[in-house]
């Protein structure tokens, strides 16, 4: 009987104890009531000119120099898509000043070609900073310079010899009959002929 009356009294605490869990009222969310008067918004001032790195699949990244000009110190890169203050130009426009934190100054050049300046903007014209000296300067050791050093020998150019005079040959112009005391050879033998036939001819008729 004791028992029966201990689960009895067990199953009720049981009830009791979960409708007091799920059925516990929750916590009441206030919210506070939206003002109808206007309230001052605060808008940020102009960024200035700003400049962007082109975006070309040759050139990821461009670089950020001390000064206008490759001679200067490279102190960084700037990747494409980038975008930051610029400052001001060099005379020509060929570099741009730029806002690039951890730089003497804050300032750095990257080269105009490689960004575009934000519409419609003015740069001012910076002048650039002295370009930077070497540390060492190349010398040359004369005594060193000396052993490179060849002095040709002079060479005896050859003497002109000039050519023998030209003989030229005389040739006879055997052209001409010949003549015999001014008399043609042929005449002569023509002349002997006739005499020859002529004495024939007599002897043959003194003969008969």
């Amino acid at each position: 009987m004791k028992q029966n009356r201990f689960r009895y009294l067990l199953v009720i605490a049981i009830v009791l104890i979960s409708i007091f869990v799920f059925y516990l009222p929750s916590d009441q969310v206030v919210y506070a009531q939206a003002p109808t008067g206007s309230i001052p918004t605060v808008t940020s001032s102009p960024a200035g000119p700003t400049i962007t790195v082109r975006l070309d699949p040759d050139q990821p990244q461009i670089n950020v120099r001390s000064g206008p000009g490759t001679e200067y110190d490279k102190v960084g890169v700037l990747l494409a898509g980038q975008s930051v203050p610029a400052k001001g130009r060099t005379p020509g426009g060929s570099w741009i000043l730029i806002v690039y934190p951890g730089t003497a100054g804050g300032t750095a050049w990257v080269f105009s070609p490689f960004v575009d300046l934000s519409p419609g903007a003015s740069l001012p014209i910076i002048e650039p900073p002295p370009t930077p000296t070497p540390l060492t300067t190349a010398t040359i050791d004369p005594t060193l310079a000396a052993q490179f050093i060849v002095t040709a020998a002079p060479t005896r150019l050859p003497t002109y010899t000039p050519a023998p005079p030209l003989e030229i040959p005389t040739f006879v112009d055997n052209s001409k009959p010949a003549t015999l005391g001014g008399v043609p050879m042929g005449l002569i033998i023509i002349i002997l002929v006739s005499l020859g036939v002529v004495t024939g001819l007599l002897a043959f008729t003194q003969n008969r």
